[in-house]
């Protein structure tokens, strides 16, 4: 084999597997099944919320489906490698597409095919043929101007054997296909742009990395902190308190965050909330203050939901609001106690406080307040309410030296339940608990000074026991051999009262379950023990009564009887609250908070720009009909001047072949041809 030949098969190859390639990356199955799981993939993008802190995914998920989600990036679609790869996949295969494809159709726009054969015009569909008196010039003229007249773009051409009059119009809809397929490589592009790529290579190349440990700002390292020129796009959060001012955004990233600073300074001046009677927001705005020392600008703008402010490239919107470090009084009571006086305490939301208690040290940790609680009225409410206020509340959560951590909700006033009111305090011991409620019953004054002072005396042993020794004293007056069972039935009431300081009702009959005895004396020890109890029970309560001022010697009233009551059954399960403890709080400075989203996204005018150009291929493709029409005027074999017609579409649909046939009509009536 010569050298020119062996050349010639090595292009040849060459050509042939570039063919191949072309072949696989324009497949139009390839660029459906891409297109399939970019759709998938943007679904579970749009229902899974992305950028969450991990611990909630484990907490709905489980640990075992956490890390399957997390291995496949499911938690960042947008941000994933997998998801830009099959972007630019897509993109490669489109642009092969057009490479392929794009010429062909520039030039199918352009030629009105006048070199047809007759034999290859009489063979389109619903062409016709009629024998043509008169002159062949003259019929040419006629049958161009009811082409164009039609709106049709016209071209003849004389060959030696016929005269051929082409018509197109329509033509439009192939630039369809191309507008389309280029903004099916647009949009990714704008999407990619606005991705975060720049921060996953700031990561491999080691500039940069995620921060996990820091709670402040300040606190983060310089690897996490990201100057304003450093990305190209980027879409973070912060939360700016009334009065305050931030010139950063922090970014969400898998289980960490970094910091994005700004070139300008963002100022809260005012907040404002609109609430329906559902307590539900119905709007909110923040008035913000843009302070730029760089441009040396400072103006004033209000934004809300939907209208963001717009400046040098930043979109900041109007994301949500919360509380600002609002300020609140507590007034903590001791519990177990009685000679520890309560403490006034002056704190703020994410504020920290450390008591000393009977359990020890103990952290105060403020993390919320509402200053509204709104909740449905119950049914047939008598004021016809559909709504109730239950007002003002704060969460926190009660920090041992362990770490271990109780969170709680306690609301600042009485709420009204079925006629009794109840200071309400949710105790859980983790976020993915429902609160358990305590509820300590108000007294006259709309206080929790009475219960409070009921409590702590029932664990003043010298009271109590003072108290049991005159109360048993009095019963047993005229008891024979009364100094006999006296010294034991005061014994007796003052340890079954421990066990109820301790362990409520519950540990006074698991006393009596642990008894070896017959089930028949159980339950005449369950009866004896529960006359006794109540007894000094109710003796301390009307001591406590005494000391408001109440005069003993009349019967008590019904709502203070009723406090009674729900002041057992609250005491009886305080042993399950978990802290020693009841800060109640008694006075507040509301400091509100506004949620600011900002983004700077540049290949969002790319996207856009994208999908336009999508959309305007797609309607070309839809709604514009490439239509073509020929007429050839010849002469057949035995001298005949003859006329041939013939037409088709890119939709052979009923509206052409009903225009088809009104063409043939208007011919045969312009040049006079015989049906």
């Amino acid at each position: 084999m010569s050298e020119s030949e062996q050349t010639t098969k090595t292009n040849n190859g060459l050509a042939s597997r570039r063919s191949i390639v072309l072949d696989f990356l324009g497949s139009m199955n390839l660029a459906i099944t891409i297109f399939v799981i970019i759709a998938i993939a943007s679904a579970i993008g749009t229902v899974l919320k992305q950028n969450e802190n991990y611990l909630d995914y484990i907490i709905k998920f489980g640990p075992f489906w956490h890390e399957f989600f997390l291995s496949l990036n499911l938690y960042d679609i947008y941000s994933a490698g997998w998801f830009a790869f099959l972007l630019a996949f897509l993109m490669i295969s489109t642009s092969v597409c057009i490479y392929r494809n794009t010429p062909h159709m520039l030039l199918e726009m352009r030629n009105f095919r006048l070199n047809s054969k007759i034999k290859s015009i009489k063979l389109i569909n619903g062409s016709r043929t009629w024998p043509l008196d008169g002159d062949a010039e003259q019929a040419t003229k006629n049958i161009t101007q009811l082409f164009r007249v039609q709106g049709y773009k016209t071209k003849s051409k004389q060959h030696d054997d016929r005269v051929i009059v082409a018509a197109m119009r329509g033509r439009w809809n192939r630039l369809g296909y191309i507008l389309g397929h280029l903004g099916m490589i647009v949009v990714p592009l704008g999407f990619i742009i606005d991705s975060t790529m720049d921060i996953a290579f700031l990561e491999w190349s080691g500039k940069r990395a995620i921060d996990k440990e820091s709670v402040y700002v300040k606190d983060m390292p310089k690897e996490s902190q990201l100057q304003p020129d450093t990305l190209l796009s980027f879409r973070g959060n912060v939360s700016i308190s009334e009065g305050q001012k931030s010139n950063f955004t922090l970014l969400r990233i898998r289980d960490g965050s970094m910091v994005q600073y700004l070139p300008f300074a963002i100022e809260l001046k005012d907040f404002r909330v609109e609430h329906y009677d559902s307590g539900a927001p119905k709007s909110f705005e923040s008035d913000l203050i843009i302070i730029d020392k760089e441009k040396d600008k400072r103006f004033e703008q209000t934004i809300s939901v939907n209208h963001p402010l717009y400046y040098r490239g930043y979109t900041i919107y109007q994301a949500s609001f919360g509380d600002g470090g609002s300020k609140l009084n507590l007034k903590v009571w001791p519990f177990y106690d009685y000679k520890k006086q309560t403490l006034e305490v002056d704190t703020f939301v994410r504020g920290n406080r450390v008591l000393d208690t009977s359990a020890g040290q103990l952290t105060l940790e403020i993390i919320d307040f509402k200053k509204y609680n709104v909740r449905p009225a119950q049914v047939g409410d008598p004021e016809g309410k559909k709504f109730v206020n239950d007002g003002s509340s704060y969460v926190f959560k009660v920090r041992d030296k362990s770490g271990q951590a109780r969170e709680y909700n306690n609301y600042m006033s009485p709420v009204n339940q079925d006629g009794r009111y109840m200071f309400i305090s949710g105790m859980r011991t983790n976020p993915s608990e429902s609160y358990r409620f305590l509820h300590i019953p108000a007294d006259d004054q709309f206080t929790v000074e009475r219960f409070m002072n009921f409590h702590a005396l029932l664990n003043n042993t010298e009271r109590v026991h003072a108290i049991a020794t005159s109360t048993v004293s009095t019963t047993l007056k005229n008891a024979p051999d009364s100094e006999k069972y006296k010294a034991n039935i005061i014994k007796t009431m003052m340890e079954l009262l421990d066990r109820f300081n301790i362990g409520g009702f519950d540990a006074i009959k698991e006393h009596i379950d642990r008894a070896e005895v017959s089930s028949e004396q159980k339950d005449k020890m369950a009866d004896a023990y529960q006359k006794v109890l109540n007894t000094l029970l109710q003796a301390v309560y009307m001591d406590v009564l005494q000391q408001e001022g109440v005069d003993s010697s009349k019967p008590i009233s019904e709502a203070q009887e009723r406090f009674y009551f729900d002041a057992l059954a609250t005491l009886g399960g305080l042993h399950r609250y978990g802290t020693p403890f009841y800060a109640q709080l008694t006075d507040f400075t509301h400091v509100e908070s506004s949620g600011l989203s900002i983004a700077r996204l540049p290949g969002k005018n790319v996207f856009y720009f994208g999908s336009l150009m999508t959309i305007i291929g797609i309607f070309l493709l839809l709604y514009v009909n490439q239509q073509r029409l020929w007429a050839v005027i010849y002469k057949d074999e035995s001298g005949q001047q003859t006329l041939v017609f013939a037409g088709s579409g890119s939709r052979n649909t009923e509206d052409f072949r009903r225009h088809y046939q009104q063409l043939v009509e208007k011919l045969e009536r312009v040049l006079g041809l015989s049906k």
